[in-house]
């Protein structure tokens, strides 16, 4: 589709073989997330006993699992459910832009989560008067705005391009080097940019979740042996998950550059890296935490104490005749 119109509706041409085998897949994993994700939040805002700061941060880590989600796998869904899947110009930026936006937020959490256990195993003693309820909310303000400001320079530079044929996407939603690659002029400047605010996202979080762990794995060293399976326990959940959320993006990132690899093993990466992380938190939080698993002892026997109640309360009314 070669046109010198310009482009006002995009097709995305993602996964191209429509199964309901990958719909019904799919669908039970974004479900799973959902129900995951939510249950970690509504026990951490119930529970009394989980108002630690690390459970402020999972809390919000959950949440935005959701909604980077939210972006990615009802669009896919939604491709396996008609022929031809297209979005305005305006949704795709949209799209592009939140895409970007939540994965990066979810690695400065990440990041932010490092902080709290490098200060918790480093500094215990001055841990509860440096991380205050104020400095938490700071530290999970900055964790948003970074994720909110980082994509804007490559959404600025992306909005003006012209776009005149041909207008399909290569991609299961609107990313944006599939999507500048279509525009009909030189995407130079837009390459580097979107290179070097990239590597700031990716690189930088990185660096200082390896820093946080660096000073983490001194300090146990000089543990004691009981000491020191605590403080694992303490940090092994958040490393599990980084560990998880880098490998996959290096291979996402390492699949776009090396040409050996097809374009459809490629959007199995992407796919794998928007739902493998926000599907295993849960899981591995849950596993690995015990105070996370108290409490959903607590709030499971507060739901059976209240249906309890509730159906001793209409036996006990007596039935009007």
């Amino acid at each position: 589709m070669n046109t010198t119109d310009p482009v006002t509706v995009f097709i995305i041409d993602g996964l191209k073989d429509r199964y309901m085998i990958l719909f019904s897949i799919f669908l039970t994993i974004y479900i799973l997330i959902l129900c995951g994700n939510s249950m970690i939040m509504y026990v951490i805002r119930t529970d009394c006993r989980l108002n630690s700061p690390m459970y402020l941060y999972l809390h919000n880590l959950s949440f935005s699992d959701m909604v980077y989600t939210s972006v990615t796998i009802p669009n896919m869904l939604s491709g396996f459910l008609v022929e031809v899947k297209t979005i305005s110009k305006t949704g795709c930026f949209v799209q592009m832009y939140f895409f970007l936006s939540m994965g990066i937020t979810v690695r400065a959490l990440l990041t932010v989560m490092a902080f709290d256990r490098y200060l918790a195993i480093c500094h215990p003693l001055r841990y509860i008067s440096i991380m205050t309820r104020k400095v938490c909310f700071l530290l999970i303000f900055l964790a948003w705005f970074f994720g909110w400001i980082i994509p804007v320079p490559s959404l600025i530079l992306a909005v003006p391009l012209p776009f005149c044929g041909p207008n399909i996407v290569k991609h299961i939603l609107c990313d944006h080097s599939s999507l500048v690659r279509l525009a009909c002029t030189d995407i130079t400047r837009n390459s580097a940019v979107a290179l070097i605010f990239a590597l700031i996202a990716l690189i930088g979080t990185f660096l200082l979740i390896l820093a946080s762990y660096i000073s983490i794995g001194k300090t146990i060293i000089r543990m004691g042996s009981a000491e020191r399976l605590k403080a694992l326990g303490t940090c092994g959940s958040h490393l599990i998950v980084v560990c998880i959320s880098y490998v996959s993006a290096s291979c996402v990132y390492i699949s776009y550059r090396v040409t050996m690899f097809d374009s459809e093993v490629r959007l199995v990466f992407a796919v794998l890296y928007s739902v493998l992380t926000p599907l295993l938190n849960p899981f591995i939080y849950s596993l690995r935490n015990k105070e996370l698993q108290d409490a959903f002892k607590r709030a499971f026997s507060r739901c059976n104490t209240a249906s309890h109640t509730s159906k001793c309360v209409r036996k006990a009314v007596p039935s009007i005749s």
